[in-house]
């Protein structure tokens, strides 16, 4: 698909906005399957990557085992940003927004950065994570798989569950509201509606499951309420899990990161009154966005 002439004038704009800078991307949970699977057809934030190089811009997958913890990821976030001298726009989907908020708050990391956009990130933990680390056969098993193929360890999993994240966040509101007072930081969010799609299929079956949780709205994986960064701009789309970084039938990844980054390179305001613009058609914006 050929691009519009308005996107094409919003892409001239951003490389002038973004020359300079590098945008880094942090997986969530399993990316490096997905790049495994990426010459087989698998999309996952490749053709967003793929898209910024043709525009111009410096994008970099940060090599991180997903499976490892918050912790751990955060340290080589903060080096691969510390590694350059130039300026950073933070990119995180799932977990990876989790280990790029963590990166944030480490000392002298902010100040390197432009703005940071978190993509379905659990902030205050998953009912899937609590499910699995409760079962501890489950547990016990995902972690030996994760040594023996180097994706971390089962306490990355157990960094997911809402108890630990919702201790972390209270830990750090401190912390975490003088960041998105001082950097342009914007958290995403999707939500599953009944109807059937195929592409969504296996997230619409977990959504169910995780509205049987209490988790109401969700993506199957993560909640509306769960994805929200305190103080931090905020929208709220259809689709599944995967529907802000992965090209489908109505899906737009490109267009919806193409939003954020100029809502961050034009300087968009800090704090929760920051909305970027609304979506154009795909995918189409959840009524209740707020």
């Amino acid at each position: 698909m050929q691009d519009s002439g308005e996107d094409a004038g919003e892409d001239d704009r951003l490389a002038a906005l973004l020359a300079g800078h590098r945008i880094l991307f942090c997986h969530g949970l399993l990316g490096e399957v997905a790049d495994w699977l990426h010459p087989f057809g698998m999309d996952y934030m490749h053709s967003q990557a793929d898209w910024l190089r043709r525009i111009g811009l410096t994008v970099a997958v940060v090599r991180l085992r997903t499976g490892a913890p918050v912790g751990v990821n955060a340290g080589r976030i903060a080096a691969a940003i510390a590694a350059d001298p130039r300026p950073v726009v933070l990119v995180g989907h799932s977990k990876g927004g989790l280990d790029a908020l963590a990166a944030l708050l480490l000392p002298g990391i902010a100040t390197r950065c432009r703005g940071f956009i978190a993509l379905q990130s659990p902030f205050h933990g998953s009912p899937m994570a609590d499910a699995i680390c409760a079962r501890r056969w489950l547990h016990l098993a995902l972690h030996r798989l994760g040594r023996l193929t180097r994706l971390g360890t089962g306490r990355g999993l157990c960094d997911l569950t809402t108890g630990v994240r919702q201790a972390w966040m209270q830990d750090r509101a401190a912390a975490i509201e003088t960041l998105v007072d001082t950097l342009p930081c914007v958290a995403l969010a999707t939500v599953l509606e009944r109807r059937w799609r195929r592409q969504e299929a296996v997230f619409l079956l977990l959504a169910r499951w995780m509205e049987r949780q209490g988790a109401r709205e969700n993506d199957g994986l993560v909640s509306v309420a769960s994805a929200r960064l305190p103080g931090a701009a905020f929208e709220l789309l259809e689709g599944g899990h995967r529907a802000l970084v992965t090209a489908g039938p109505g899906r737009d990844p490109v267009g919806v990161l193409r939003r954020q980054l100029l809502w961050v390179a034009e300087g968009g305001p800090c704090g929760p009154a920051a909305i970027p613009p609304r979506p154009r058609p795909a995918p189409v914006p959840h009524p209740r966005s707020r």
